[in-house]
């Protein structure tokens, strides 16, 4: 490669052009800065093109699929022996959809004047960022830089993903064909949401989690309604096991796990997919060059503002502590875009939602009850199922809750999760309710619109004040 001689000086560089990163250089353009956005791959990165959309497409199209065999009950006839499921076709529908937000993100960049620059970029000091690119190498000079360069999947050394037996979650999510067994190293939100999307399309699927439970990250009474949920579907569990050894043979995954409970076993499946967990990728980009430093794990440390230990270089999304959520990268990138424009802008609260889109979905903000109770509050816990409501029943989505923490004294919502149909969206309240610093009355007080699935908020809020309507009052 050659070394450019010149160096193209522009205000910010944004390494990485994934949903931090894009949203970053927008945000950037929007406050007058030029801004160079430098992505290897495509506009969108992993959540866009190999993770969050396509998965959640999958899921969504495999819940359709999944629930034709309840329409009967409901009235409608559909020939026993005349559906399918192609994979190959919904592959080219994906495509579709991750080709139209791609699209979007560059109008956007452009319309913002956000040059776009697709290449591996590496810093060469603290100052200038080197990128190679169709065989060229080009040089640019900047004042501030955004570190967005995401994460990958986590495979342990004993494991080598092929993509063809040993799949890593990019690797599934371009299957052209439904495997007849599938076992799933890892029982974490992706693993959970892989194998029940598997599992409806009529995958044998087997879920290996070293924890004492699958999702162990939320809530235990949480997790316990989608473990219930997964063996409904036909999914074994196999929690507390760890993976001694894997090998193929024969165009089959042998996995030799071990527990204390069953000793060891031979778990065989025509794929094995690896979900457990992810790492930042923060090597190969020059960090050492700019300065900018990493922890034992691959992290950067950062402020409030996003700010790495050089101060003019900023890191957001995967590549800092905390969890690794395009909500929490795209706020980042916010926060970093403003406080390089001069806005006073913070990373300063701590209501960060997640969504688990298993069956039934997930969503949670703020503390659990174990983790409120641990730190030595004292809590009141409003809780409201879904069997109790007439809009989950009327649409057969009848599993799961609502929960409210309360501390006891001040009345101060200290968290809401929600377990069930529309997690996703239902969550979107319980952010603003924590944000606003609300009341467990502020929300009891408040007209909920009826028959929605919004009412389990109220009737949770009325629960932790001894006066729920539609559930017999009860302490949880």
């Amino acid at each position: 490669m050659v070394v450019g001689e010149v160096a193209v000086e522009t205000d910010v560089v944004v390494i990485g052009g994934g949903p931090g990163g894009y949203t970053a250089a927008i945000r950037l353009g929007q406050l007058g800065k030029s801004v160079v956005l430098i992505e290897k791959d495509t506009l969108g990165g992993v959540c866009l093109n190999r993770g969050c959309i396509p998965s959640k497409a999958l899921i969504h199209t495999a819940g359709y699929y999944h629930k034709l065999a309840d329409f009967a009950k409901m009235g409608i006839r559909l020939p026993a022996d005349n559906v399918s499921f192609d994979l190959r076709t919904w592959q080219n529908w994906k495509e579709e959809i991750v080709m139209q937000l791609n699209k979007g993100i560059g109008h956007l960049c452009k319309e913002n004047g956000v040059t776009v620059v697709k290449g591996h970029a590496i810093f060469l000091s603290d100052d200038r960022v080197g990128v190679e690119t169709d065989g060229a190498f080009e040089t640019y000079k900047f004042e501030q830089a955004i570190i967005a360069t995401g994460s990958r999947p986590s495979i342990p050394s004993f494991l080598k993903v092929d993509g063809a037996n040993i799949l890593d979650s990019t690797a599934a999510l371009e299957l052209r064909e439904v495997p007849s067994s599938l076992s799933i190293i890892g029982g974490g939100y992706i693993g959970i949401e892989l194998g029940m999307a598997f599992a409806k399309l009529g995958c044998q699927v087997t879920i290996i989690e070293m924890a004492e439970r699958i999702l162990p990250q939320v809530a235990g009474n949480v997790a316990k309604e989608v473990a219930r949920k997964a063996k409904k579907l036909g999914i074994a569990i196999k929690t507390a096991t760890q993976v001694e050894q894997v090998t193929v043979d024969d165009d089959r995954v042998h996995l030799r796990v071990y527990s204390e409970k069953h000793g060891s076993e031979m778990i065989v499946s025509e794929k094995t997919l690896v979900t457990i967990g992810r790492v930042p990728n923060t090597q190969g980009i020059g960090l050492e060059q700019a300065g900018v430093m990493i922890d034992e794990r691959g992290y950067i440390s950062v402020d409030v503002e996003c700010r790495t230990n050089v101060r003019h270089i900023f890191a957001i999304g995967d590549v800092t502590l905390g969890p690794a959520l395009a909500h929490r990268a795209s706020k980042q990138g916010v926060v970093a875009a403003e406080v390089i424009g001069g806005l006073p802008s913070a990373m300063d609260s701590p209501f960060v939602p997640y969504v688990i889109f298993s069956d039934p979905q997930v969503a949670g903000v703020g503390l659990t009850r174990e983790e409120a109770e641990r730190q030595g509050r004292n809590v009141k816990v409003g809780q409201f199922p879904f069997r109790a409501n007439g809009r989950a029943l009327a649409t057969d989505e009848p599993d799961g809750f609502v929960e409210v923490i309360v501390d006891a004294e001040s009345h101060v919502l200290l968290g809401m999760h929600v377990v069930g149909a529309d997690a996703s969206n239902l969550i979107g309240e319980g952010v603003l309710a924590l944000e606003l610093a609300a009341r467990v009355e502020d929300l009891a007080l408040t007209i909920h619109p009826h028959p929605t699935l919004t009412e389990g908020w109220l009737e949770a809020a009325e629960a932790a004040l001894g006066h729920a309507i539609h559930v017999v009052n009860k302490l949880v």
